[in-house]
């Protein structure tokens, strides 16, 4: 299944229906009188966050999603039922957007969130509502309202614990597999990962967290190099982040301003998130040059980076740990605030 995680699509809730112009006619009644009955109320456009779903593949083949009218009145103040609903699934995480791409309409960020995007038209009255003493026979009626019609965009975040940040073939895809039972591509080339991959890590029994492996940055991800800086969005919502610098390539240090530069320059709070900086592939370092890398990392990163390998293992046990307990801090602090913490769900 391919990995679509934003999509454009047409909206528009159905019609109302027309009331009824009718009039009682019956044998042995002299005074039958109007009874055209309401139309029914078009019907709605809804979104819904669901289960199940991790990417936004269906609507790459559906676009277009329209409410049905709702029927007529008829006589006999017979009003028409109303339109059925039209209910829009997407994953947990997915932001919908105005036209525009930047209009925050609604975040379904918790399983189970329902919000109305677009309201059916109301149906129209009959002529048995305009009868009176003046007008006793009403020859007319009201039409139905329209719906509403809006483009909207579909974005979807992933909602992870911990991102996993660097440059090209830092080893993120190997760390993941490594960590989780995700299976993502593994090559000796750049850029082989090229949608971001979700795996979950279990420490213990109660001990568990997700932690998202984001494409490769480059220097000048944020003007379109690379891939850009476009799946950066799926760490917003990370607690932390893990900085895997490559050990066994020449410049550790300008390894790790470039990613942090592009992290900076992408915005929306990613370079204020709590780090984890990391030396990886150390397996392949002797202890001299596995000094010097570790002098140079620390010297840039202004911190004591952790020393790890996602082939050998070395290292990777105590990175989870201190990556869950930034995690759990994390979502202390969210529970302080009093904003709900929903819990990730296999």
């Amino acid at each position: 299944m391919k990995f679509l995680d934003q999509a454009k699509v047409y909206i528009r809730s159905g019609d109302g229906g027309a009331g009824c112009v009718s009039f009682r006619r019956e044998k042995f009644i002299e005074y039958g009188g109007p009874d055209g009955g309401d139309g029914g109320r078009g019907g709605d456009v809804w979104i819904e966050a669901v289960d199940g779903l991790n990417t936004l593949i269906d609507y790459r083949y559906q676009q277009h999603f329209k409410a049905k009218t709702g029927m007529h009145g008829a006589g006999r103040q017979m009003h028409g039922p109303n339109a059925e609903d039209v209910v829009l699934k997407v994953p947990v995480g997915t932001e919908v957007l105005e036209e525009d791409g930047e209009t925050l309409v609604a975040d379904m960020d918790i399983v189970g969130k329902r919000i109305r995007l677009a309201k059916g038209g109301n149906g129209g009255f009959g002529n048995v509502h305009f009868k009176g003493p003046i007008n006793q026979a009403p020859r007319f009626a009201l039409p139905g309202q329209e719906g509403i019609e809006r483009w909207v965009w579909l974005r979807l975040k992933l909602i992870a614990d911990v991102g996993l940040v660097g440059l090209p073939n830092a080893g993120k895809s190997t760390f993941l597999a490594a960590v989780s039972a995700a299976k993502p591509k593994i090559a000796d080339y750049p850029f082989t990962t090229l949608t971001p991959n979700l795996g979950v890590v279990d420490l213990s029994t109660n001990e568990r967290f997700v932690i998202a492996d984001i494409p490769g940055l480059i220097e000048g991800a944020s003007e379109g190099a690379g891939l850009g800086v476009r799946f950066l969005g799926h760490v917003e919502r990370s607690a932390t982040l893990i900085h895997l610098v490559d050990g066994t390539q020449d410049d550790v240090a300008d390894a790790y301003r470039t990613v942090r530069a592009e992290l900076a320059a992408y915005g929306e709070g990613i370079a204020d998130k709590a780090e984890i900086v990391a030396l990886n592939k150390v397996d392949a370092l002797d202890p001299e040059t596995r000094k010097k890398k570790l002098a140079e990392l620390k010297k840039a990163a202004g911190k004591k980076p952790m020393v790890v390998s996602g082939v050998s293992g070395e290292g990777v046990k105590e990175l989870l740990r201190d990556a869950y307990a930034m995690v759990r801090e994390r979502k202390a602090e969210v529970a302080a605030e009093g904003k709900p913490v929903e819990a990730w769900r296999p």
